[in-house]
């Protein structure tokens, strides 16, 4: 797990991955979607072969990158245990929020009850 955090703890690597998923590309391709040179870009694609990430296939000439989305499984089990302490500090929230909307639309009503109930003279 410590090397796809490593591994994705680079934009352009995060960048890179974005790109993968939506489609398989070659380093070229890939070279073309970032600022920087496709020596760099090799380099990226290194650490992400390392770590798992991505695949890679010779297609004649050419090199063709795919994501490997499993590799992501054990990041994800482990961010899970967060998920569940921001759905239950949301859901508290949303509680807090829903209850001040009460207590102000209880607020306007008996304001308005009493100020259209004051006696004209």
């Amino acid at each position: 797990m410590d090397a796809v955090l490593q591994a994705l703890a680079d934009p352009s690597r995060r960048t890179v991955l974005e790109i993968l998923r939506d489609h398989p590309a070659t380093a070229g391709e890939l070279a073309d979607a970032l600022p920087i040179a496709r020596p760099g870009v090799s380099r990226h694609l290194r650490v992400l072969r390392e770590a798992g990430l991505v695949d890679v296939q010779a297609d004649a000439q050419r090199r063709i990158y795919t994501l490997r989305p499993e590799a992501l499984v054990e990041v994800d089990e482990w961010l899970e245990g967060y998920r569940v302490l921001w759905r239950q500090r949301l859901d508290a929230l949303h509680t807090e929020v829903a209850r001040g909307r009460r207590t102000r639309a209880t607020t306007h009503t008996t304001h308005t009850t009493h100020t259209t109930a004051k006696d004209p003279s």
